[in-house]
């Protein structure tokens, strides 16, 4: 019985992808090996999500429903849901565009994000705002 392929695996490369995934599977510094890959990621995703929104509304329904079990796995299921469109988006992503231009692309959606945030912190907090409110 063959074997299916990785849909979230690494991308094809070719025709004769299978030796091309042998090979980087073999080689840890071709592709990352599975725990670097593993630990990079949990650490990573650990620290971006320390004091964020989504850990400040956990922690308030948290509180305000006195189940906390509950909240724990529905914000659990939520960020592993929230977690596999990036995965997916990034697979796509990384057969149409090379490398460089969606690190380039991760970085200007990360400034524009940030201008867009900021913006609209000075506006929630400028005076003209308060007097109208």
């Amino acid at each position: 019985m063959s074997e299916l392929p990785d849909p979230i695996g690494p991308p094809s490369q070719g025709v004769d992808s299978g030796v091309a995934e042998a090979a980087a599977a073999a080689d840890p510094s071709e592709a990352g090996s599975w725990g670097a890959v593993f630990l990079s990621t949990a650490t990573t995703v650990f620290l971006a999500e320390l004091g964020d929104k989504t850990q400040l509304a956990a922690l308030l329904l948290s509180a305000e429903s006195g189940r906390p079990g509950v909240v724990f796995v529905g914000a659990s299921l939520a960020l592993i849901c929230s977690s596999l469109v990036g995965v997916l988006l990034g697979r796509w992503l990384s057969r149409v565009m090379a490398p460089e231009q969606l690190e380039r692309a991760a970085g200007l959606l990360m400034v524009a994000l940030g201008l867009w945030l900021g913006r609209q912190a000075v506006l929630q907090f400028s005076p003209m705002h308060l007097v109208l409110s």
